[in-house]
C-alpha cells in the first residue's frame, strides 16, 4: 500500500505542476497582450475567479476552456494543449512556432497555414523516401521517353 500512496503523490504533484505551468503561461500571455484578468475572462466566457484560479495553478482547465482562452488571447490552442499536457509536443519547427505566435492572423488562418505547411513537409518526406534509380545505358531517361512520345 505505501507504493500506491507514493504513486498517488507523484501523480498529484505532476498534475499540480502542469496546472501551475499552464496557469503561469496563460498569465504571461495575458500580460503580454495587456489584458486584465477580468477582460480575458469575459472574452473567454469563463468567470473571473475561475480564470484567476487557473493562473495561480489551483485549477487545471479542460480542453474546451483552453480553446476559449486561446481564442481570446489569439494564440494557438495547440500551444496551450501542449503546455497543459493534453497533447504531446511536435517536432520543433521555427516555421510552426512563427505561425502559432503571430498575432496578425486569426486562429483559422493559423490552422490553414499549419495544415499547408504540414502537407508540404509530408510530401517532401515521401519524395525523399522513394527509391531513386539512376538510368543505365540501356534504360531511357524520362526526358527521352517524353521526346519519343512527342515525335510523330
Amino acid at each position: 500500500m505505501p507504493q500506491d500512496e507514493n504513486l498517488a503523490a507523484v501523480v498529484s504533484n505532476v498534475a499540480q505542476t502542469a496546472a501551475q505551468d499552464i496557469g503561469s503561461f496563460i498569465r504571461t500571455q495575458r500580460e503580454a497582450a495587456q489584458v486584465s484578468v477580468r477582460q480575458l475572462a469575459e472574452k473567454a466566457g469563463v468567470s473571473n475567479p475561475y480564470l484567476s484560479q487557473i493562473e495561480r495553478g489551483l485549477r487545471k482547465p479542460s480542453a474546451d476552456v483552453l480553446q476559449q482562452i486561446a481564442k481570446a488571447l489569439r494564440v494557438s490552442a495547440e500551444v496551450l494543449y501542449v503546455r497543459a499536457g493534453i497533447l504531446e509536443p511536435s517536432d520543433p519547427s521555427e516555421v510552426r512556432d512563427a505561425i502559432v505566435t503571430d498575432t496578425a492572423i486569426t486562429e483559422r488562418q493559423k490552422q490553414v497555414l499549419l495544415d499547408i505547411y504540414t502537407s508540404f513537409c509530408q510530401q517532401n518526406e515521401a519524395v525523399s523516401e522513394e527509391p531513386t534509380t539512376e538510368p543505365t545505358a540501356d534504360q531511357p531517361t524520362t526526358l527521352e521517353i517524353q521526346q519519343h512520345n512527342e515525335t510523330p
